[in-house]
């Protein structure tokens, strides 16, 4: 296994390559699946590319967890801002005291709280066995690119262990309900796309696992992995959109895919 071929690219570039239509990305292939026209309209730029405040602090957890506190300190500033020296406590996040002392910053401040969150995670992924072994040796944020099923694809991936394979870190509210969210949210398809990437970049298969880590108590971490069946089934939906993306490229129609009458038939 080559893995010479992983790229290192900051997370803004991956993203505005992904944004502009260059390359298929999972995120954007499931919004393809869902709608070609919302595909369309993210990399035309109509559909403004926004963070809600959850991903952001997802974002700062995976960068903590994967990378290490020197890569976090090099790009996260804890602090609830400046401080009232009448109260002895920090201005509020709506004042004009906070906004001027935001501004001057040059790093995403996270607050004391959403740190003190986020270290509960990683401790949790840290100190449980699987988990941590899968963690030991690899190598977080490498990016992969590679032509799948004629269109120009790329991946970001959480970690990729020569021994592993593929690591992706996810975040639920209960270790009991994730598997149902990995169908809901499209965790699955999102893993074969990365899967078969990797494959066709790496000219080989590997083992795809996804940690799992509770958002509230007790914060505890599950470990899951995909069996080449479930990856085989999710891999020929995404190569069946992939085929429906080349021809709304070739027709320049991005139909809604809501066109026809559809019929209710069962409760």
């Amino acid at each position: 296994m080559n893995t010479d071929k992983i790229l290192s690219i900051p997370a803004e570039e991956y993203h505005a390559e992904s944004r502009s239509g260059r390359y298929m990305s999972s995120h954007l292939l499931a919004d393809f699946r869902e709608s070609p026209e919302l595909y369309h309209r993210k990399v035309s730029g109509e559909i403004a590319a926004t963070e809600s405040p959850a991903l952001a602090l997802g974002r700062a957890a995976h960068c903590l967890i994967l990378e290490g506190r020197m890569a976090f300190d090099d790009q996260y500033l804890v602090s609830d801002g400046p401080v009232n020296a009448k109260t002895g406590e920090a201005f509020g996040r709506t004042t004009k005291s906070y906004s001027d002392w935001l501004a001057a910053q040059t790093k995403e401040v996270l607050s004391c709280r959403d740190y003190g969150f986020i270290t509960k995670l990683q401790k949790s992924v840290w100190t449980h066995g699987v988990a941590a072994q899968l963690l030991d040796k690899g190598s977080p944020e490498g990016v992969l690119r590679a032509e799948y099923c004629g269109v120009p694809c790329q991946v970001r991936m959480d970690w990729f262990s020569p021994e592993y394979g593929l690591v992706d870190l996810k975040t639920c509210d209960s270790l009991k309900w994730f598997e149902n969210d990995c169908r809901r949210y499209g965790y699955l398809h999102q893993m074969a796309f990365y899967h078969a990437v990797i494959e066709k970049a790496l000219d080989a298969s590997v083992p795809v696992h996804i940690i799992a880590v509770e958002k509230n108590e007790p914060f505890s971490t599950g470990v899951w992995e995909l069996s080449p069946g479930v990856l085989e089934e999710a891999k020929q939906v995404n190569e069946a959109a992939l085929a429906r993306y080349r021809k709304c490229i070739y027709t320049g129609h991005w139909p809604t895919g809501y066109e026809g009458t559809r019929i209710i038939s069962s409760l």
